[in-house]
């Protein structure tokens, strides 16, 4: 079992990032070279920060594949199978999680892998002659930042987590990090570091040349997000979390290279032609057009059998899927309803599939070898933020200004007169709600819907809000599953054992 936490928490001992040749996304896998004789210079240090990009592109970590602890956790996609490979993705939407959960195991470890190899890179980087020490401290900033985003993830889904700033180099080192810290503990280290990235000197904005790589915009809107989950999440002053919250947002809005919204079509966010250029994506994860190990496999994978609209792949099945409760959240009228789903016709589907992220183009092939960055922060979203910050600050004014700046870009009437239609009132009868709509079509299929249930919500009010939807509308996850132990998901079972008493189990969980 110690040999589990060694690669979970502190990636042991060796570590490779690949050869000097390697591209920026091209990464051997790390687990052949000794440390201490790796990094030996500044291109070792940047062949590691490489690498510790490389691993988020994991589905089960934070990547396009990584639905099933986000959407297929929430009301926006079902996993409908629940026999055979599909027994265990089932468990998580049909809230039937259990500890041993082999796929809740790799997400622990795919998020806690970047943050071994961040640990990895800062325990060497001081002991390195840098031509310039700017590139040092941008390069620290980028790992820090990462680092801070994967313990965000882990601290939504799980609490209180191990916390690991340092290289581990032994089981007495391992075993004493073996241990939960508080939820107050490791958000305080995700601002840690996030201050000190905001603190470096990175760009305000990557050039198209470096696209996938952290800007100041980026830390500025993680920290923002971050000091609104704490507004919701913990017990100090939730008016200071909010304030902090608008003060970053804020810097990160101010940041943005164009004026209003509405100036960047909705489609023009996910062209694959304008992945590297698109003033409204803040931050992307980098995937090669064409190459059959570092493409995006997105759009194939959406595809439904007998359409084209997505990938030149020619799809047998059904294609990504979605609940019928989202698709009729879906307003008619609204653009972003006919570019981001889809009726199939083929009489073996006949249903709604995606198709907001398309890459038909020759480049890609007939394999589906897509060129789509994933998107993990985008202007829209940093919008709506702002439209959730000012509306638990009791300034509704200003958050329905900011809640409008996006329904304006969809076509769609403002929240103004959509309040006074009768339809819109009773199905979003307070402005949380309303908020709450409206990231849930801009953001649909982004991996956002779950984390903002849980920001949201209470735990009480969580398992309201699920067991007031029809059955009918979410196929055959039982709603009346879900309970207030669903908030988290268990602590994987594995690292459970390695120390019941300072890992004890999420409540509910226990067995």
């Amino acid at each position: 079992m110690r040999t589990i936490i060694a690669m979970t928490i502190g990636l042991g001992i060796t570590l490779t990032f690949g050869s000097c040749s390697k591209e920026f996304l091209e990464q051997s896998n790390p687990n052949s070279v000794n440390v201490d004789n790796n990094f030996q210079t500044e291109n070792d240090i940047a062949l590691g920060v490489n690498g510790v990009y490389q691993a988020l592109r994991s589905g089960n970590c934070i990547g396009e594949g990584a639905s099933t602890w986000t959407d297929d956790r929430s009301d926006d996609v079902n996993t409908t199978d629940n026999q055979s490979n599909n027994g265990e993705p089932f468990q998580f939407t049909a809230f039937a999680l259990v500890p041993s959960n082999t796929y809740l195991q790799s997400h622990w470890t795919a998020l806690y892998l970047p943050i071994a190899r961040a640990n990895m890179v800062l325990s060497k980087i001081d002991n390195i002659t840098f031509a310039n020490d700017a590139t040092k401290n941008q390069y620290k900033a980028e790992v820090k930042f990462i680092r801070a985003l994967m313990y965000y993830n882990l601290v939504q889904e799980f609490g209180g987590v191990p916390l690991i700033t340092e290289r581990l180099t032994g089981l007495d080192q391992i075993t004493q990090k073996t241990f939960r810290e508080s939820k107050e503990n490791v958000y305080a280290q995700i601002v840690a570091d996030l201050k000190d990235a905001i603190g470096s000197q990175l760009p305000n904005v990557q050039g198209a040349d470096n696209k996938g790589r952290v800007s100041l915009q980026a830390a500025n809107a993680l920290l923002g997000q971050v000091y609104l989950k704490m507004a919701t999440d913990l017990s100090g002053d939730k008016t200071a979390n909010l304030n902090n919250a608008k003060t970053y947002l804020l810097a990160c809005y101010n940041m943005r290279g164009f004026g209003k919204l509405s100036e960047i079509p909705f489609a023009d966010v996910f062209d694959v032609t304008k992945k590297s250029t698109n003033k409204e994506i803040i931050w992307q994860i980098a995937y090669k057009q064409g190459d059959a190990n570092y493409s995006s496999r997105i759009a194939a994978n959406n595809q439904a059998r007998g359409e084209t609209i997505n990938s030149l792949f020619a799809s047998t099945g059904a294609g990504g899927t979605l609940t019928a409760d989202l698709q009729k959240e879906f307003e008619v009228g609204d653009l972003r309803t006919d570019y981001s789903i889809k009726f199939a016709n083929h009489a073996s589907v006949q249903a709604y599939f995606i198709t907001k992220f398309r890459d038909a183009s020759a480049g890609a092939t007939n394999l589906g070898y897509g060129g789509n960055d994933w998107i993990v922060l985008r202007y829209a979203d940093i919008i709506l933020n702002l439209a959730e910050v000012h509306m638990l600050l009791n300034d509704e004014a200003t958050a329905i200004q900011y809640l409008d700046m996006v329904r304006e870009r969809a076509q769609r009437p403002l929240y103004a007169a959509m309040k006074a239609t009768p339809a819109y009132a009773a199905q979003y009868p307070t402005l949380k709600l309303a908020i709450l709509h409206e990231r849930r079509i801009e953001l649909a299929f982004e991996h956002h819907r779950w984390h903002d249930l849980t920001r949201f919500f209470t735990k009480e009010e969580l398992v309201t809000y699920f067991r007031a939807k029809s059955q009918a509308d979410y196929n055959n996850s039982p709603l009346t599953n879900i309970t207030t132990k669903d908030i988290y998901f268990p602590i994987p079972l594995n690292e459970y054992k390695l120390n019941p008493e300072k890992m004890p189990q999420n409540p509910g969980y226990e067995q």
